[in-house]
C-alpha cells in the first residue's frame, strides 16, 4: 500500500516526464543499416574537414577512423618535450561534424606500437559513459562504436580510462571536438539563418612539465617514466604551459589562421579539463553559443567569453579591418607567458571610418 509521501513522489514523477520532450521512436538495426553511408576523412586541426552547413536529405550515418598515438611532442620555442597522447597525432584531435540526428560511427585504432590501453568519451553520446565504456582498446587492437547525435552544439570528446589515467590522458593531448550542427544551419537570436566562410577549430590544453632540482623541465624515455612526476606536477593544478592547438606558437607566424575582410568565421574553441576566456583583440563575437549549444540563442557582441572547463563554444565573427589579429586566452598571463596565444592574418582594405591615428607621436607642446 502507498504511503501520502510515496504518492506524492508518484505524481511528481508523473508531471515531470509529461513535461519532457517525447522521445523520438527507436530504430531497428534495420532501419539504421539501410540509411545512407558518408566516409569523412578526418583532418588536422586548426582545419575541418569539408561539410555542409545545412543538412542534404535525411539522416546519414557518418564514418569515421581514428588511430592514437603515442609519441613525444615539443610544446615550445626551448625545446620542452611532452610525452603525448593523441588521436589521429594532433593536439587537440580533429573535429568530426556532422547534423544532429546522424549517427556518428567511429573506429578506434590502438596501433601495436603503443603502449597503453585507450578509449573515448563523447560529451555529445548518451550512454555507457559516453562511450567510454564500450571503447576500450589495447595495444593492437581496434573497436567500433556507433550512436545517434540526438543534440546540436559543439561538445567535447576525450580519452577516459580509469582513475588517475583520465586526467593524464586528457593533459596529456588525448581530446577534441564533434560540431553536431541543426539540420536546417545555424540561426540567430531570431531563427534567421547564419552561414560562416570559413571555420577553425583550437583546442586548449594546459600541460604540467615536471622540473628537475635545477628547475629545468624533465625529458623521459617513455609515458610511463614520466607518470608518477607528472601525477605529482598535476596534483599541484598549476600548469607550465597553457596553449592552443599542442603547443606554443603553433598558431602563429606561418602557422597563423588566414582570413579576409568581410569574411565571417567561425571559431570552435575546447578546453576539456579546465575554464578558459577567450578574446579576439581588435575584433568581437559577434554572434557566440558560449556554451556551445546551438538550440540556444546566441548571444551578441562579446568582448570575451567564457568556456566552461570540459565544454567547447563557438563564435562567429566578420573582420572589418585587415592586419594581424591577436586571439588569446585573456587570462593575460597564461595568453602571454605560459603560450595561450594564436594570430589571424587579414587581408583586405583598411577603414579609416573605423579606426585611425588621427595625430602620430610628437612632442608634448610647451605652450
Amino acid at each position: 500500500m502507498f504511503t501520502r509521501r510515496q504518492a506524492m513522489i508518484g505524481a511528481a514523477a508523473t508531471a515531470m516526464l509529461a513535461a519532457m520532450p517525447p522521445m523520438a521512436a527507436f530504430a531497428t538495426e534495420d532501419q539504421i543499416a539501410a540509411l545512407p553511408r558518408e566516409r569523412v576523412k578526418l583532418v588536422a586541426p586548426p582545419f575541418v574537414h569539408a561539410h555542409d552547413q545545412v543538412a542534404k536529405g535525411g539522416p546519414k550515418v557518418i564514418e569515421f577512423t581514428m588511430a592514437i598515438e603515442e609519441k613525444p611532442v615539443v610544446i615550445d620555442d626551448d625545446g620542452t618535450v611532452l610525452q603525448g597522447m593523441t588521436f589521429n597525432g594532433s593536439i587537440p584531435g580533429p573535429m568530426m561534424v556532422v547534423h544532429e540526428g546522424d549517427y556518428v560511427e567511429l573506429t578506434l585504432v590502438n596501433p601495436g606500437s603503443n603502449s597503453m590501453p585507450h578509449n573515448i568519451d563523447f560529451h555529445a553520446a548518451t550512454g555507457a559513459l559516453g562511450g567510454g565504456a564500450l571503447t576500450l582498446v589495447n595495444p593492437g587492437e581496434q573497436v567500433k562504436l556507433r550512436f545517434k547525435a540526438t543534440r546540436s552544439g559543439t561538445f567535447v570528446y576525450h580519452c577516459a580510462p580509469e582513475g588517475p589515467m583520465i586526467p593524464w590522458h586528457v593533459v596529456s593531448g588525448m581530446a577534441g571536438t564533434i560540431m553536431v550542427l541543426p539540420r536546417d544551419g545555424l540561426k540567430n537570436e531570431k531563427g534567421e539563418p547564419l552561414t560562416y566562410d570559413k571555420v577553425f577549430y583550437i583546442g586548449e590544453n594546459e600541460f604540467y612539465i615536471p622540473r628537475d632540482e635545477d628547475g629545468n623541465f624533465k625529458t623521459y624515455e617513455s609515458h610511463g617514466d614520466s607518470y608518477a612526476d607528472t601525477l605529482e606536477v598535476m596534483k599541484g593544478l598549476v600548469p607550465t604551459h597553457v596553449v592552443f592547438n599542442g603547443a606554443k606558437g603553433a598558431l602563429t607566424g606561418d602557422n597563423a589562421m588566414k582570413a579576409k575582410v568581410g569574411e565571417m568565421v567561425l571559431i570552435v574553441h575546447s578546453q576539456a579539463n579546465r575554464d578558459t576566456r577567450p578574446h579576439i583583440i581588435g575584433g568581437h563575437g559577434d554572434y557566440v553559443w558560449e556554451e556551445g549549444k546551438f538550440a540556444n540563442p546566441p548571444a551578441k557582441d562579446l568582448e570575451t567569453w567564457f568556456i566552461r572547463g570540459g565544454s567547447a563554444g563557438a563564435a562567429l565573427y566578420t573582420f572589418l579591418q585587415p592586419g594581424v589579429y591577436a586571439y588569446v586566452n585573456h587570462n593575460l598571463i597564461e595568453a602571454v607567458e605560459l603560450g595561450a596565444t594564436a594570430h589571424f592574418v587579414v587581408e583586405g582594405e583598411w577603414r579609416d571610418d573605423l579606426m585611425k591615428q588621427v595625430e602620430a607621436p610628437g612632442p608634448i607642446p610647451t605652450n
